[in-house]
């Protein structure tokens, strides 16, 4: 962990939490419904999209602070660990909008296209060009297939089970697979796995504490996001 890179990434994190504070409180409502345009509390119009706090009675938008810790606890776990190689900045991206994403999943149960596929061109383009700066043709393309795999995988369960994967989850997924091919193919099932293992072990504290019922359904988004930054943090080695 390098001291320094984690700092950087903490400082830019809470910077890049604020910015996506009135993404996530838009983006935030019942999948169907449409985007939050007005302050809850006082009705006044959002005019701007990075805005943290209503601009008519000064109300936060969303949790204090919160989401702007989150990330910046993420980014400094990433660039701590990958400091100084070509792929940080595609890794400090997926973590910022991945925050931003699993807190529009925990909140509303979606994860919106208007943040998801946009993210996946940036991704590649940040990816290519980790691959020119490192001159490493290879993880590019297996970043690529990770990105394949991982979407195809969930989409394969989403046909299997239906109901149980949304295609927000499979636009993720490939988001997601992207960092962690690049990684390696240990790095893409270690993933996948603790996903589905942080999401199966949340499914039976939920049960038990009955939170939940055995009808309910869990949004995936966060435990996708957060098996791969286990596995990002804990599986990638040298020599990649």
């Amino acid at each position: 962990m390098d001291i320094a890179w984690a700092v950087a990434g903490a400082v830019a994190g809470a910077g890049a939490g604020a910015a996506l504070r009135g993404a996530v409180f838009r983006f935030s409502v019942p999948p169907g419904d449409p985007d939050r345009r007005a302050c809850t509390r006082c009705g006044a119009p959002l005019g701007r999209w990075l805005a943290a706090r209503c601009g008519g009675c000064g109300a936060w938008l969303g949790r204090p602070g919160v989401l702007e810790l989150v990330t910046a606890g993420v980014l400094a776990l990433l660039l701590g660990r990958f400091a100084g190689e070509p792929a940080a900045p595609a890794f400090a991206f997926l973590g910022a909008i991945g925050v931003a994403l699993a807190a529009i999943d925990a909140a509303a149960q979606r994860l919106p296209d208007r943040l998801t596929l946009p993210a996946v061109p940036v991704m590649i383009a940040l990816l290519g060009l980790a691959a020119v700066l490192g001159h490493q043709a290879w993880p590019l393309a297996r970043a690529l297939l990770g990105g394949l795999a991982l979407a195809g995988g969930l989409l394969l369960l989403g046909v299997l089970r239906p109901g149980q994967v949304g295609g927000g989850d499979v636009k993720l997924a490939g988001l997601v697979g992207l960092a962690l091919g690049w990684l390696g193919w240990p790095v893409v099932a270690a993933g996948a796995a603790l996903a589905f293992l942080l999401a199966g072990a949340a499914a039976v504290i939920l049960l038990a504490l009955r939170r939940v019922t055995l009808r309910g359904h869990l949004a995936f988004g966060p435990f996708l996001l957060g098996g791969a930054l286990i596995g990002m943090l804990a599986m990638a080695g040298p020599g990649r």
